[in-house]
């Protein structure tokens, strides 16, 4: 049996000033692109029986710096959806909403075809790709290249707990984590893995 690898992607502009960055295809910063080429050793010498990629550019990008070959991508892996919040922070959503938290708030909708995503519907598109996952861990290792709230709503998920749940796994950019088995139960092995 594998382990489960998920890799956040390097660092964007909006990473860097705290703004919601669902849908908006940004690329990496020259910083973010020497963080993804600094993962290559972490996860050289493992075969990989699946590699999926978010099918947004910086995903992409990250694992092709990377060195994570013969990645496909896979729509359920993009961020969660923010809706209303895309490109705003969470400083100045307080302004209005102070007491406002995405992982139980939620997000008001957004322009046409971004309706904004609770946790349990980031959770449903999660258990998509974590039986996904399931099929090819017994081959090796899965690697995931994507997100962080949406990587966070996945661990939660793969340990059996609530998508909201997902807020107690805080994941830096251009880091790798692995999840594992103990005594045939998930667990975590390593969490925000940097060289």
């Amino acid at each position: 049996m594998g382990d489960l690898l998920l890799v956040r992607h390097g660092e964007t502009e909006w990473s860097v000033s705290g703004q919601h960055t669902s849908w908006t295809d940004l690329p990496l910063t020259q910083h973010g692109e020497e963080q993804a080429k600094s993962l290559a050793p972490l996860l050289s010498g493992r075969t990989f029986s699946l590699a999926l990629t978010s099918p947004l550019g910086r995903a992409i990008r990250t694992a092709e710096l990377a060195g994570i070959s013969g990645a496909s991508t896979c729509p359920d892996l993009h961020e969660w959806d923010y809706g209303g919040y895309e490109g705003v922070t969470t400083v100045d959503i307080h302004r209005t909403r102070p007491d406002w938290y995405l992982w139980t708030d939620g997000v008001p909708p957004g322009p046409d075809g971004h309706p904004g995503e609770s946790p349990e519907e980031v959770g449903r598109r999660a258990d998509r790709v974590l039986a996904r996952v399931d099929t090819a861990l017994p081959d090796g290792d899965v690697v995931l290249v994507a997100h962080a709230h949406f990587l966070r709503v996945l661990t939660a998920r793969r340990l059996g707990l609530a998508p909201a749940e997902g807020r107690l796994f805080q994941l830096a950019t251009g880091t790798v984590s692995r999840l594992s088995t103990e005594h045939g139960r998930p667990v975590i092995a390593e969490w925000n893995t940097r060289v």
